[in-house]
């Protein structure tokens, strides 16, 4: 799969997305206006926030009514209990939390800071009193799929998608972006049996190759007001990774038992 150079370019003039909006069209559109020739092996990465937008994953925390437990960790972590509700509810466990922060596992096996759930880039009501926050989509390997295979029937070229987020990290300030949803790859790509550069066979590498397209289109996709929620990444020679080896991107979560943070 070595490759000399990767491409990266982020749309310009997405509109901003609403709920109810097909987001699939809205890409696709995009693309045409710009006169963008998909070809086999190109990537778009998805930025996680338009999914929940198109999804509807507003909730409205005056809505929510925190339980005796939410009441109790809210104190310990210094959040709304309203807000701390809704992680909960989120969530399949706490991982571990302290003031400011609770690191759970979501419902959909993501380990991260609260249930992924954000106030930022999103459209607020006029009435101060209101106030929305989104999760994450439902499915985002689903929706990675249903966008891959609208593109192939569309226009008979095979792409892939990655859907991501901007998470931080054990051992490590700062946030990275990190792939969620994944169609037509290796989300994890196995290279044991493979030989390094002196000969010596590979004994346990597997690199989380959608974490790092996901990383590398957040450079381009920003974390405030840049609004270029959508990258095409091409020169990836995806066709001789072999399809047998395509997985999503539950393939990338650690499975707790192996897990030594948990």
């Amino acid at each position: 799969m070595a490759v000399d150079q990767l491409q990266l370019l982020a749309l310009k003039n997405f509109p901003l997305v609403h709920p109810g909006d097909d987001l699939i069209t809205l890409i696709i559109q995009n693309l045409g206006e710009q006169q963008i020739m998909l070809n086999p092996g190109d990537v778009l990465v998805i930025a996680q926030k338009i999914v929940s937008k198109a999804e509807d994953c507003y909730v409205v925390l005056n809505e929510i009514e925190p339980s005796d437990q939410a009441q109790k960790l809210a104190i310990q972590v210094d959040k709304d209990p309203r807000l701390v509700e809704l992680i909960l509810r989120e969530s399949n466990s706490v991982v571990r939390h302290c003031p400011g922060v609770i690191i759970v596992e979501h419902k959909l096996g993501y380990v991260m800071a609260n249930a992924g759930i954000d106030a930022s880039n999103i459209e607020h009501d006029s009435n101060d009193a209101v106030e929305r926050v989104l999760l994450l989509p439902e499915s985002p390997d689903d929706f990675a799929q249903q966008l891959q295979t609208k593109i192939a029937r569309l226009f008979g070229v095979n792409i892939a998608v990655v859907v991501n987020d901007s998470v931080g990290r054990a051992w490590r300030n700062g946030t990275v972006g990190m792939a969620l949803g994944v169609a037509g790859l290796p989300a994890l790509r196995d290279r044991r049996g493979e030989q390094d550069l002196f000969g010596r066979t590979l004994e346990v590498t597997e690199v989380a190759l959608a974490d790092e397209l996901a990383s590398a289109a957040s450079l381009l996709q920003g974390e405030g007001n840049e609004g270029r929620p959508v990258v095409l990444i091409s020169g990836l020679d995806i066709a001789n990774m072999g399809q047998a080896s395509f997985n999503n991107g539950a393939a990338l979560l650690r499975p707790k038992e192996k897990d030594l943070f948990r």
